[in-house]
């Protein structure tokens, strides 16, 4: 910037702050115009520049990578030249070179190994100079040098394999390894060793002829590994390797070689094993094929191998080929077909030897059993099977359910037509239930039975199983424990049922107790001594469904049931007996009334001189509950457990007015008075 424009910039301030702010912002317009002209002009220069620079810095790396490819090119064409002259392909017979019989060129492994290593790089260039016309028009050339030393690597790899050449193979692997090539060296011994063995031994004329079948068949498969396969896992798996020779990496020939030629061979020419129409014998080939894989598994040699098998794509082909979700399809009809089939005729009688009654029991029973025998069961349809396992428990349930909702919530009890009899017949009366009592018993005991029976079935069956493929098998056993409850949760509502039906037999008889005061009130009969016959009578329905049913429950349940019957009777043995007491305390307190109108004679006899007709009709009654309490412990039943029990007899004791010491003394008295006017007379 000039001496000029600088001292143009300077101003006084007096006269700025005369002139004023508008004139001093147009002096400086001016100059500033000029520097905004100047910076572009120097910002243009310095572009051009910037471009120039760019334009030689691109032309230099243009004629670099046109250098680079020519060098390539020159790198192709000499390792052209090269391997041709290795392989004797330019007319250049080397000292090296042999011809075999049929005039075809040997190579030694050095040689097959510089070709290699030569062929590495080319194929190097070849890719970073693909499109260019000089790599089109070589191409050919590389073609046939790559099908030479293709098979000059084969014929190496098939001698190697003949003679037991560990060194041979393991250079002729290294050489397939440099190229890239390994996959071809698999495809290979797939197709001269594993094939040819395979299409031996894979037919079904050999099933047919092998005394084992289908397992024969697979065992013979296995042969092939130790025969066939030791060289090449020596040479290729530190597992095997005997020597101090590094191992060749990077191969698999268990799993890309043998492995798929015998998934193809089962395929095409075995195919019939894989049918699933038959589910027995697709039980039986699916096993001994998994065993098979199995110990195919364990010749691969390390987890990285399995992996890498379960992986390949034949070993997903070769399970997918089991119809397994078929097979579950077959299962599940024949054994849920059998359990609604069951559910059909439910109350029909058992012919198993499961210990059930009712056959629908017993065929529940069979089914849950049949869903983890091991003639049926299949670990990759653990979940299938179990989920089938809880249905079935949950259908008995729903059974049980139905049963109680028809014969016992919406049908009235009817103690006059209901029979306890285990004969199966049913009342001709509509309103009566037309499960029979026998019925009900065995279903009650069944279910308990099949209640009882499940824990050992899930501990000793399922749960071993199970845990092969689930650690933790807690949350089995509360979802098996919570299905296994519900069976069990209608008992109680049966058991009542039958409570009801017994006891309004049992009770029908206690009213005669009514007819005590009939008995002994101005009968002038003796002091009771024995107990009523109304006594038996109530416990004669007892006795005979003991007699028909006792066998068919628990213990524990039996004896719950007895409580609960000997409660129920109770109940109405008290009602009775309250009855029956305050109707003699009326009639007591009347005649006393009566006797005190009239004044009575002193020489009549006195109530105090023996027992009343009221006493008599109080102690028969005590007889009749003590008898009563004799007849529940002979039946098992402690008296503590029959609620009310207690309480009837105290109701009668307390209304005795005399003890039985008393009562003896009464009738020793009376008994010497007799023996004296027999000898007076």
């Amino acid at each position: 910037m000039d001496t000029l424009s600088i001292s143009s910039l300077c101003f006084d301030k007096d006269q700025f702050m005369k002139v004023g702010m508008d004139k001093a912002i147009n002096n400086l317009s001016i100059p500033l115009g000029q520097l905004r002209e100047e910076v572009l002009s120097v910002k243009s220069v310095m572009e051009d520049a910037e471009k120039a620079v760019q334009h030689k810095l691109l032309a230099r790396s243009k004629i670099r990578e046109k250098k680079a490819c020519l060098q390539r090119l020159i790198n192709i064409n000499k390792s052209v030249e090269k391997m041709e002259v290795i392989l004797g392909m330019r007319g250049l017979q080397s000292a090296e070179i042999i011809e075999n019989d049929d005039g075809e060129i040997e190579l030694t492994g050095q040689q097959i190994e510089r070709v290699a290593s030569e062929f590495n790089q080319l194929q190097y260039y070849v890719t970073q100079s693909k499109g260019l016309p000089l790599v089109e028009k070589i191409r050919p050339r590389i073609a046939a040098i790559t099908v030479t030393l293709q098979h000059s690597l084969e014929r190496m790899f098939k001698e190697s394999l003949q003679t037991n050449n560990v060194d041979m193979l393991r250079q002729c692997l290294r050489t397939y390894a440099t190229i890239d090539k390994m996959r071809d060296a698999e495809a290979l011994f797939r197709k001269v060793s594993v094939a040819p063995y395979m299409a031996e031994v894979i037919s079904e004329r050999f099933i047919q002829m092998n005394p084992q079948g289908l397992k024969g068949m697979f065992n013979k498969v296995m042969e092939f590994i130790p025969m066939h396969c030791g060289l090449i896992r020596e040479v290729t798996s530190p597992l095997f390797s005997s020597g101090s020779e590094k191992v060749v990496g990077g191969y698999n020939f268990m799993v890309n070689a043998v492995w798929p030629e015998i998934v193809s061979s089962l395929e095409s020419r075995v195919a019939s094993i894989f049918a699933s129409g038959n589910p027995d014998t697709f039980h039986q080939k699916y096993l001994i094929s998994m065993e098979f894989v199995d110990k195919f598994e364990r010749e691969c040699g390390s987890q990285s191998s399995v992996k890498r098998l379960r992986a390949h794509p034949s070993y997903n082909t070769f399970m997918s080929k089991w119809s397994l979700p078929v097979y579950f399809q077959i299962r599940f009809q024949e054994i849920a077909g059998s359990v609604e089939t069951a559910l059909m005729n439910p109350f029909n009688t058992a012919t198993g030897n499961n210990g059930f009654k009712l056959s629908v029991f017993d065929t529940i029973w069979n089914a849950l059993q049949m869903c983890w025998k091991d003639q049926v069961y299949i670990t990759p349809l653990a979940h299938r099977f179990w989920k089938l396992t809880l249905q079935i428990i949950l259908r008995c349930t729903t059974w049980i359910s139905e049963v109680s909702e028809k014969e016992i919530n919406e049908k009235p009890t009817n103690t006059e037509n209901q029979s306890l009899s285990s004969d199966g017949d049913k009342a001709t009366d509509d309103k009566s239930p037309p499960v029979t009592m026998a019925q009900m018993i065995f279903l009650i005991g069944d279910v308990d039975k099949l209640y009882e029976k499940l824990p050992s079935m899930f501990t000793k069956c399922i749960q071993v199983k199970l845990s092969s493929i689930c650690k933790d098998t807690s949350f089995l056993t509360e979802s098996f424990e919570e299905a296994r409850s519900k069976l069990i949760e209608l008992q109680d509502s049966f058991c009542s049922f039958i409570v009801k039906q017994v006891c309004g037999l049992c009770s029908a008889h206690l009213k005669s107790a009514n007819d005590i005061p009939r008995l002994y009130r101005r009968t002038n009969r003796e002091v009771p001594s024995k107990s009523s016959n109304y006594v038996q009578n109530a416990m004669k329905p007892l006795q005979l469904f003991i007699q028909e049913h006792g066998d068919v429950l628990q213990s524990s349940r039996k004896q719950q049931l007895f409580a609960d019957i000997f409660t129920h009777i109770v109940q109405e043995y008290h009602s009775v007996s309250s009855d029956l007491l305050t109707s003699v305390k009326k009639m007591e307190e009347s005649l006393k009334r009566l006797k005190m109108m009239r004044k009575s004679d002193v020489g009549l006899p006195q109530s105090s001189q023996g027992l009343s007709d009221d006493d008599k009709i109080r102690l028969q009654l005590a007889i009749d509950v003590r008898k009563f309490g004799e007849q529940i412990v002979s039946l098992g039943v402690e008296k503590d457990q029959v609620k009310g029990y207690a309480e009837l007899s105290e109701l009668v004791e307390s209304h005795v007015k005399k003890t039985s010491d008393e009562l003896l003394t009464e009738l020793k008295k009376i008994a010497k008075v007799r023996e004296a006017e027999e000898y007076n007379s």
